[in-house]
């Protein structure tokens, strides 16, 4: 997956465990630290966020990088992302693709420390497509943020989780 971004090497994971295994001592790591910045792709043109790409948190220093693809693959990098690097090669659309630090929903979060976090699994009652799908919530103060799969793409969500979610913490 080469989207013209600057140290984006993805490495996609498909359920809670292989996740916890890759990554839940450094998620968990997290909890204290302040979310000091962000960084996502919009496009120049019209500032539509390119929910494709990921979305790169930063806790003072500590740099999380969250993506998903298809209906069940996650991605989460460290520290590897130049968000300072122009996006090149881009041959997606016309538009042209940049590195933006707005977002209504993720500028309420930034100054605040991480209070926990968690892996959030879709499990509902009936057949879903989505079923097993996770979001990466952060718990904060003031709420609570989700990068979640949003069916082959990222969304960002926020409030508390639906009641078909299970929570699961970052570490066995």
């Amino acid at each position: 997956m080469d989207m013209g971004i600057s140290g984006f090497e993805p490495s996609f994971l498909v359920g809670v465990e292989a996740v916890r295994q890759a990554h839940g001592a450094r998620l968990a790591a997290l909890v204290g630290r302040r979310l000091t910045g962000f960084a996502l792709v919009r496009f120049a043109e019209d500032g539509d966020w390119y929910a494709d790409c990921p979305v790169v948190l930063d806790f003072d220093g500590t740099r999380v990088e969250v993506c998903h693809t298809k209906f069940d693959e996650l991605s989460i990098g460290w520290g590897t992302i130049r968000t300072t690097a122009a996006i090149t090669g881009w041959a997606e659309s016309g538009l042209t693709p940049e590195w933006s630090h707005r977002d209504a929903r993720l500028e309420p979060f930034v100054g605040q420390e991480l209070r926990d976090l968690a892996l959030i699994e879709w499990r509902p009652a009936g057949r879903d497509l989505a079923a097993g799908t996770l979001a990466v919530e952060f718990v904060f103060d003031v709420g609570r943020l989700r990068i979640a799969n949003a069916l082959d793409e990222n969304g960002i969500e926020t409030g508390p989780a639906r009641q078909t979610h299970l929570r699961h913490g970052p570490e066995h």
